[in-house]
């Protein structure tokens, strides 16, 4: 029987010893970087990535074969550090180009990280940067300078194919947009983007009805999207195992597999609500009402659930959310919740399955091996409910009755995708208690699903946290005992804060330990 005493003696001691570095080593962080100001960025949610090493991706017949391997060297591993890049790492010149802002500043921060011990750099590649202006017109040459500045500067990539726009996410500038051409094609037609239950709609991603609607300049949104993962590798393919050592799939807004349920960039919605359906796109409604015809109950095709509240709403006094005779757990609560949750978790196996095929052959070769990642949201709020209502409208058919990530981790396995899982810096104690939050709830039930289905975590926060508390609380969640140890970790992001004496002063030691085996 295992001590139940041990997980608690390994916090005391770790959290000694992470003290005692921060101490020791607090003169040569102040030796080695002066002060680097750099970036300036508004508030902005995490995105994703990350993990290291030469794993390759595995088929299912191999990672079953080979699961008490992998999860049992995971107890005794290093936990590789990327951060990620700027929000607003590119600005418009002059001429109305596009260019790296403030690049000798940007190559004197990437070596003060080097040296620190981080691992690696995240950087989104954006859709709407590289096949700006028209179908097929891919431009490459930014990206190919910011790969080679960050490769020059000993690090590794994290790389972040990003199909959504950040235009809602940005202050100031620095803000995104999908592809001009895709925009023009939204103006004439809007049902390509999302839809809520009031008609209104933003273009940060596309709709996943047309995920198989060629009305793309002739193409499907799929087939937009594959062709964009075959242009990133064979232009990259030099890089892809030796310094491109993760490639994360966007999977809808911010890159997360969800629905754009809780859209805060554009006033709608604001914390804790419990957001809004999103599927009242002309594409969605067909499907439903097809889906609806099925079951032999064509009335329940009309429309989503109209007692399900609106973006700010709490869950107490929401009919669809509470007890009662059309709650979600009456028979069309089940096939409405059923059908949503499952079209987005289609929508994740079609993406997956293409990047899958067009990374598998660098499975068969140990020096060119990438991990294929693929990332949620973190809704914790009202977590501790019964019908986690926040989670519903995202899409994510998660309650205290019901399981809804298992699906999406089979999703991942199936395809030997790594899982980004956001909150690692949070702790239910520094919640409101009045929304019923549970980040640890969340993270914890992701470890278990993880275990069941094979499927790789790796972390990051969701919030910035330079703090000794934070940082501790991110290497606990990292190292916990219960637990697998996460195969990377991305802290989210690089600021100019990063690089404040008091807040490197904390991150070096913390970079440190993390890069240290257990």
């Amino acid at each position: 029987m295992a001590c139940k005493c041990g997980g608690y003696y390994y916090t005391l001691n770790a959290k000694a010893s992470f003290d005692r570095d921060l101490t020791k080593t607090r003169k040569f962080h102040l030796r080695n970087v002066s002060v680097i100001r750099i970036f300036t960025s508004g508030f902005f949610r995490s995105k994703w990535r990350s993990i290291a090493g030469k794993r390759r991706i595995l088929s299912m017949d191999a990672r079953e074969k080979s699961r008490s391997t992998i999860l049992e060297s995971s107890k005794d591993k290093r936990v590789p550090i990327f951060v990620m890049m700027p929000v607003d790492i590119f600005t418009l010149d002059a001429s109305g180009c596009l260019r790296i802002r403030k690049l000798k500043a940007l190559t004197v921060s990437l070596k003060a990280l080097k040296l620190a011990g981080v691992h690696g750099i995240g950087i989104e590649v954006w859709w709407g940067i590289v096949e700006r202006f028209s179908p097929f017109g891919y431009d490459w040459s930014l990206y190919e300078e910011l790969f080679k500045l960050v490769s020059d500067s000993g690090l590794k990539l994290h790389v972040a194919l990003s199909f959504h726009s950040n235009i809602h996410l940005s202050t100031g500038k620095g803000g995104l947009s999908l592809p001009l051409w895709i925009l023009e094609i939204g103006d004439v037609n809007k049902d390509i983007y999302y839809r809520d239950q009031h008609g209104f709609s933003n273009n940060d991603y596309l709709t996943l009805g047309v995920d198989h609607i060629p009305l793309l300049s002739g193409r499907t949104a799929l087939q937009c999207y594959e062709d964009f993962m075959l242009s990133f590798v064979n232009k990259f393919e030099s890089f892809i195992g030796n310094v491109i050592e993760e490639i994360s799939i966007g999977l809808g807004p911010s890159g997360e597999l969800r629905y754009p349920a809780h859209p805060f960039g554009d006033g709608r919605w604001k914390f804790p609500g419990i957001g809004e359906f999103q599927c009242y796109d002309k594409y969605m409604m067909e499907d439903l009402k097809m889906a609806a015809c099925r079951e032999g109950k064509p009335q329940w095709g009309d429309k989503g659930p109209q007692n399900a509240g609106c973006y700010n709403s709490v869950p107490s006094g929401v009919p669809f959310f509470e007890e009662g005779k059309e709650n979600f757990l009456s028979d069309y609560g089940r096939f409405f919740l059923e059908w949503y949750s499952g079209r987005l978790i289609c929508h994740a196996d079609a993406i997956l399955a293409k990047a899958a095929k067009i990374l598998k052959k660098y499975q068969e070769n140990e020096q060119t091996s990438v991990v294929l990642v693929a990332k949620i949201g973190g809704i914790y709020w009202w977590y501790q409910t019964l019908s986690h209502p926040a989670e519903l409208t995202a899409g994510y058919y998660n309650t205290a009755l019901r399981d809804g990530y298992d699906p999406v981790f089979s999703v991942l396995s199936r395809h030997g995708a790594a899982l980004h899982i956001p909150c690692l810096e949070m702790m239910d104690s520094e919640t409101p208690p009045t929304y019923l939050c549970s980040p640890e709830g969340l993270l914890n039930q992701a470890r278990s699903v993880s275990k069941k289905r094979i499927v790789n975590l790796i972390g990051r926060n969701t919030t910035e946290r330079l703090d000794k508390t934070g940082l501790w609380k991110i290497r606990l969640n990292c190292y916990n005992p219960q637990a697998e140890v996460v195969r990377s970790f991305t802290y989210f992001r690089m600021t100019d804060s990063i690089f404040r004496v008091e807040n490197w002063n904390n991150f070096v030691p913390f970079v440190r330990m993390m890069s240290t085996d257990l």
